[in-house]
C-alpha cells in the first residue's frame, strides 16, 4: 500500500475514527485503525465492538492495500505535522511497518495484520430515511444532558429515539431521563421513518454522531433496526449497536395537571441560580424557589458555609409557593432554552415541575423537587 494525502484531509478522517477507540484495551487490534487504499481513495475504520466508524478521504493512491496501526499514535503524529503538508504513507509488509513521511519528518510505526481486524456483522434495517443534520442535532443536544450515568439502570444510559403521537400528528421523538429529570423533544417525522422501531442510542454513540452534525443543512442517511442504528454522510458512516433493554413508560412522569405558571428570562434565571448555589454544599446543591406575585426569590441556606438570596422580577399570578430543586438540574434545563423566556408549570412543593421554551410544546423538560 502506498498513497499521498493532504494533512488536513488526513487529520479530519483520522480524528473521527480514533475518537471511537477505547484508550484501555485488552484486545490489541481494537487500539488500531484499519486503513485501506484503493482506486476511490483511502478509508479509515475503527471500532470498539459496539460502534464502528468508517471515514473516507481523497488521496493519490499509487499502490492499493491495507493495514492497521495504533489509532491514537497515528492521530498524534498527523496532528503535529505542519499545516499544508503533503503526507506520504507506505506499508513495508516484510518488516510489518508503516512509513509516514511529511517534508523532512519521517516515522515508522508497528502494524498488525488487517485480517485480524474485527468486522461488524451486516444488518437488515427496518427503516431507512434521510434527516437534516440540524434536526438530529437539536434532538440529541436538548436531551443528552438527562442521560443516566448509573450502570445498573443500563436502559437509561442513552437517548430513546422513536415515533410517537405528538401535537398535530406522529412525531420523531427523542427522550432521555435519569429518574431525577427528563427531556422530551419532538421533530417532524421524516419520510420513510414511519416503521422505525424504538431504539435506545447509547451515550457514546450520541457523542460521536454529534460530530457529524456541524452543517445544519447536510442530509444524514439514517437506518434503524431492532439491534443497530446507522448514520451516514458521503464521507463518514457510523454504525452502532443499540442498548438491549426496554425504556420505561416516560409519559407517566410528565405532569398534566400543573397550573401554576411562571414565566422568567431563561438566561437571568440560570445565572441567578448559579450565583446563589455558590454557597450550597456540594452534596445537596439545593436551591429554594419562593414564588409570590410577580416575584421569584432564589435562596440557599447552607449551615456549614452561609446563605444566599436573590430576587428576580417574573410573570407569576398564582398563590404563594415554596419548592426546592437541585441547582445543577435547574441550570442544565434552563440552558436548553433557545428563546428569551422559559415557562415553568408547578403544582405543589412535592410534585415535579414542567418547563418548556415559551409556548413551544415540541420540547418539554421535567425536574423532580428536593426537600429544602
Amino acid at each position: 500500500m502506498k498513497f499521498s494525502i493532504e494533512r488536513a484531509a488526513l487529520l479530519d478522517a483520522v480524528s473521527q475514527a480514533q475518537a471511537v477507540v477505547e484508550r484501555r484495551n485488552t484486545i490489541p487490534i481494537l487500539a488500531n485503525v484499519l486503513m485501506e487504499a484503493d482506486a476511490d481513495g483511502v478509508s479509515f475504520k475503527a471500532t470498539d465492538l459496539d460502534i464502528e466508524v468508517i471515514d473516507k478521504a481523497t488521496a493519490q493512491v499509487e499502490r492499493p492495500g491495507g493495514t492497521t496501526v495504533s489509532a491514537v499514535l497515528f492521530h498524534e503524529i498527523v496532528r503535529k505535522l505542519p499545516d499544508g503538508a503533503l503526507v506520504q504513507i507506505s506499508e513495508d509488509q516484510a518488516q510489518g511497518r508503516l512509513d509516514i513521511t511529511a517534508g523532512r519528518a519521517h516515522f515508522s510505526l508497528a502494524t498488525l495484520a488487517r485480517e485480524d481486524f474485527p468486522v461488524m456483522a451486516s444488518s437488515d434495517y427496518d427503516a431507512n430515511f434521510s434527516c437534516k443534520a440540524g434536526v438530529l442535532r437539536r434532538l440529541f443536544d436538548k436531551t443528552r444532558f438527562a442521560i443516566s450515568t448509573e450502570e445498573t439502570r443500563y436502559y437509561l444510559n442513552g437517548v430513546y429515539m422513536h415515533v410517537a403521537e405528538g401535537e398535530g400528528g406522529r412525531k420523531f421523538r427523542a427522550v432521555a431521563t435519569d429518574g431525577h429529570r427528563l427531556a422530551r423533544v419532538d421533530a417532524e417525522l421524516p419520510s420513510g421513518a414511519e416503521e422505525m422501531p424504538g431504539v435506545i442510542v447509547p451515550r457514546k454513540t450520541v457523542d460521536q454522531v454529534r460530530k457529524l452534525l456541524s452543517d445544519d443543512d447536510a442530509e444524514i442517511a439514517v437506518s434503524v433496526s431492532e439491534t443497530k442504528i446507522r448514520f451516514a454522510t458521503p464521507q463518514i458512516t457510523l454504525t452502532s449497536k443499540v442498548i438491549d433493554g426496554t425504556f420505561p413508560d416516560y409519559a407517566r412522569v410528565i405532569p398534566t395537571g400543573n397550573t401554576r405558571e411562571l414565566k422568567v428570562d431563561a438566561k437571568d434565571f440560570a445565572k441567578a441560580v448559579d450565583r446563589v448555589a455558590t454557597v450550597s454544599s456540594e452534596r445537596s446543591r439545593a436551591v429554594k424557589l419562593t414564588l409570590d406575585e410577580d416575584r421569584l426569590t432564589l435562596s440557599v441556606n447552607a449551615p456549614d458555609s452561609g446563605n444566599a438570596e436573590e430576587e428576580l422580577a417574573v410573570a407569576y399570578g398564582d398563590e404563594k409557593l415554596e419548592i426546592g430543586f437541585n441547582a445543577k438540574y435547574l441550570q442544565e434545563i434552563a440552558a436548553q432554552v433557545d428563546v428569551e423566556m422559559a415557562t415553568f408549570l408547578f403544582n405543589n412543593s412535592g410534585d415535579p415541575a414542567l418547563m418548556r421554551e415559551g409556548d413551544d410544546l415540541s420540547a418539554i423538560y421535567v425536574v423532580m423537587p428536593m426537600r429544602v
